[in-house]
């Protein structure tokens, strides 16, 4: 977190979510449906919910489990729109702070249709499977922690 209680997001991630939102610079969020961290995509992939749910409600189905469509729509298009600048900056809403536990720190993780945005602390806890994603994490928070030894 930078001054004013802002968060930066990364180059590549803000090039996707731009050009998924046809060049609007809005930041979609949500509190991700397993883990203890934030989904975030553009507005593009608003597009795609009604084909998604329609497969998971297809797979639901063939496997013979529930499938509750409104619920499930309910957390796709529960998603905060946040308006990012030029530079990437933006304001993380405090609802979606106090969810994921971003209190300093953000890692970005992930590509294609949507991202995460994790709380290291979290990342890391999250054991197998997640190797490179907390060692890349563990990096970066290094890397800034040097940087910040030398102003």
């Amino acid at each position: 977190m930078g001054e004013k209680g802002r968060f930066v997001l990364p180059p590549d991630f803000r090039k996707a979510v731009r050009d998924s939102g046809n060049g609007e610079r809005v930041l979609c969020l949500a509190k991700h449906p397993r883990w203890k961290c934030l989904t975030a995509f553009g507005l593009g992939r608003v597009d795609e919910f009604e084909a998604e749910l329609n497969r998971e409600e297809s797979i639901a189905l063939e496997r013979g489990t529930d499938f509750d469509r409104d619920f499930r729509s309910q957390q796709m298009y529960g998603f905060g729109r946040v308006p990012f600048d030029d530079s990437g900056r933006f304001v993380l809403p405090e609802r979606y702070a106090k969810q994921v536990g971003l209190d300093g720190a953000a890692f970005f993780q992930g590509g294609g249709k949507m991202f995460t945005i994790w709380n290291p602390a979290e990342l890391a806890q999250m054991g197998a499977g997640w190797e490179d994603a907390i060692e890349a994490c563990a990096d970066l928070l290094a890397q800034a922690e040097a940087g910040k030894g030398r102003k």
